[in-house]
């Protein structure tokens, strides 16, 4: 199993600017070195042979020509627009 030292756990915590207590050191890096054993056995896993999963369902882009249209009114666009001011499109605030 390979071991965190304190060393690279307080270099993990100033990376993640994380506030690690003394009390809390050892155990976080007993259960670092825990994780680390457990990524190491899964690099030993035969994997050759499987293909990778990018999609739990077989998904189609649907996409559509993008095609103009004028709208039915003047042709431009202000009729489906609730509000103008001066010439410009108003919209509520959001901040």
């Amino acid at each position: 199993m390979e071991n965190i030292t304190k060393k690279e756990l307080d270099h993990l915590a100033e990376l993640s600017r994380l506030e690690i207590r003394d009390k809390d050191s050892q155990k976080l890096e007993h259960k670092l070195s825990e994780i680390l054993a457990y990524f190491n056995e899964l690099k030993e896993v035969n994997t050759d042979e499987v293909l990778p999963l990018t999609s739990g369902v077989n998904l189609v882009n649907s996409t559509r020509e993008d095609i103009e249209e004028r709208s039915k009114d003047t042709g431009n666009g202000k009729e489906q627009f609730p509000k103008s001011d001066n010439g410009y499109l108003s919209v509520p605030s959001v901040f």
